[in-house]
């Protein structure tokens, strides 16, 4: 420091600051050379990012230490009340008041004129630097592709072209009173929010019923269901892209579908890039439903790697649920529910083969707007699978209380069908009822029972329309074993009826306490003190959100 010192001491201070800047811009080209070093440096960028900004210097301080972690470039301005976030593509505007408050943020990507971004403005100004992170990420993501600042540039007028192109499908057969949720559900691409600022493009392409209902529940609240981002990504292979939208009018194709004009040398260009919906979460897919996917696009997904898709979709929902550790191998699981006894689900894994098996998948890669409705129906099949699945699976692997249990099995098939085994409530056999999953919006359910075995009163329709409501096996199962109770309590009041002696009616209550013991936690009291509708002729009919 001393010799530092004799060295500038002639020099003015505003040539040692400019010397001090330049090298904060042009850091050593080398790996840290031993431990305490990196130790030291790790100690820094944490007291700056934990620092409450609370002036203009601080708050300086924290977005010129943000953005060089995320590789770009930073400039404040001679007054020191502007900071430019800069890269080859684009620049990142913000003006600050004296006490460090965010008065504007705005956005420039290249040859484009600077745009207000009040997402931005207000992630600054609730100190949320993580996001505005992410934000800096995701824009510079956009431009890694390989190549000149020409090709980059390319790259991102094709993203622009594909985004017009997804806009004008998302008006089609489009009413002024839709209902969001039918557009996420419906929509040929779902609920699309074109991208603002540095927020990018984001597709909802489903939500659940169970969902919805807490929604409904909780007045105010928001339902948010799966989304997907849309963006472009480098790779290193040419990929023929449009650079220029294709729909000539959403209303002149086949089945109410877009008309797109070809692809020629003037409306599109070989750029290594590919466009790619990503995921926030990876999503357990099915192999066949990759399979059906790469068909579609024409390009191959890279990366992946097969495992159990029930293992993967056990693993995803506790990830969720409550960030349990991806090496979890449970199985078991306990699911409480009002007004009828816990269920214990047992997740019988399935194995690697083809038709059980399945991937983790972070992202889609395809090259033409076309493919994309196609994309999001395949998503929207295997959520739906998915939530099924998901519902069997708790947080709780233990029983934590001496509550009488209902036991159920879920067992895989091949393709998005499942069975579901259990005890006959009435009689000591298994029963059966199979879901399968046709589509997002379609759903086929069989029971099957012994031959001998009384009926629970649950037709296969009956059961398929459960399933539709909720998308939630246990609800599922409990209206089924409500439904079998009834038929049940409606049988013993009429054999109580015609019993004349009393030693009959002591007969009766010893045979139902008998039958209690042998079934697994069956809790054959706790459904006949469940709600009894006056006409039980219209049990299959009463099926409402409320009931279920």
């Amino acid at each position: 420091m001393e010799q530092l010192r004799l060295k500038y001491q002639q020099r003015p201070w505003t040539e040692t600051l400019k010397l001090v800047y330049f090298c904060m811009d042009n850091p050593l080209r080398k790996p840290v050379g031993n431990a305490p070093e990196g130790l030291l440096l790790s100690c820094m960028e944490k007291i700056e990012r934990t620092l409450n900004a609370k002036s203009m210097f601080s708050v300086m301080n924290t977005l010129e230490l943000l953005s060089r972690q995320k590789g770009l470039t930073v400039h404040v301005s001679p007054s020191g009340t502007a900071c430019y976030i800069t890269s080859m593509m684009f620049y990142v505007e913000i003006q600050l008041e004296k006490d460090g408050d965010v008065m504007d943020v705005k956005l420039a990507h290249l040859e484009e004129a600077p745009v207000v971004c009040d997402d931005l403005v207000q992630l600054l100004r609730m100190k949320n630097y993580d996001a505005f992170g992410k934000i800096l990420e995701d824009l510079s993501n956009m431009y890694q592709i390989p190549g000149n600042s020409e090709m980059k540039a390319k790259g991102y007028l094709a993203l622009q072209a594909l985004e017009k192109d997804l806009y004008s499908m998302s008006l089609l057969n489009r009413t002024q009173d839709l209902n969001r949720v039918t557009e996420v559900l419906n929509g040929k691409v779902g609920h699309l929010v074109p991208r603002t600022g540095g927020t990018p493009m984001n597709i909802e392409f489903y939500i659940s019923p169970y969902q919805v209902l807490e929604a409904e529940l909780n007045n105010g609240s928001q339902v948010c269901g799966t989304k997907t981002v849309v963006t472009v990504e480098g790779t290193d292979m040419l990929h023929k892209l449009p650079v220029s939208p294709l729909i000539v009018d959403p209303q002149d194709g086949e089945n109410n579908s877009p008309a797109f004009l070809q692809l020629t040398d003037e409306l599109s260009m070989d750029l290594p890039a590919f466009f790619v919906l990503k995921f926030h979460q990876p999503v357990p897919m099915s192999s066949s439903s990759i399979e059906e996917i790469q068909r579609l696009t024409g390009i191959q997904i890279s990366g992946l790697k097969q495992a159990p898709l029930y293992e993967l979709i056990v693993q995803s929902t506790l990830k969720e649920k409550c960030s349990e550790d991806l090496s979890t191998n449970k199985s078991c699981f306990f699911v409480s529910l009002p007004d009828c006894p816990k269920h214990c689900y047992f997740i019988n894994k399935g194995s690697e083969k083809s038709d059980l098996a399945g991937v983790l998948v972070s992202k889609v890669p395809f090259s033409h707007p076309k493919c994309v409705p196609g994309i999001i129906e395949i998503l929207r099949h295997q959520m739906a699978y998915n939530t099924l699945i998901s519902s069997c699976v708790s947080e709780k692997h233990i029983n934590e209380d001496d509550s009488e249990l209902l036991y159920f099995e879920v067992v895989p098939h091949k393709n998005t069908s499942f069975s579901v085994f259990f005890l006959h409530p009435v009689k000591e056999n298994l029963a059966c009822v199979v879901i399968d999953v046709i589509t997002s919006r379609e759903v086929q359910c069989h029971l099957h029972l012994n031959p001998r075995d009384p009926t629970l009163n649950s037709s296969d329709d009956f059961i398929a329309r459960a399933v539709k409501r909720c998308m939630s096996v246990p609800v599922v199962m409990r209206t089924v074993f409500r439904n079998a109770a009834k038929v049940k309590a409606d049988s013993e009041i009429q054999d109580m009826d015609t019993e004349q002696q009393p030693e009959s009616q002591s007969e009766h209550t010893t045979d139902s306490n008998s039958l209690k013991e042998s079934l697994s936690g069956a809790g054959q009291q706790d459904w006949v003190l469940t709600e009894k509708p006056n006409n039980t002729d219209s049990t299959e009919e009463n099926l409402s959100t409320a009931k279920l």
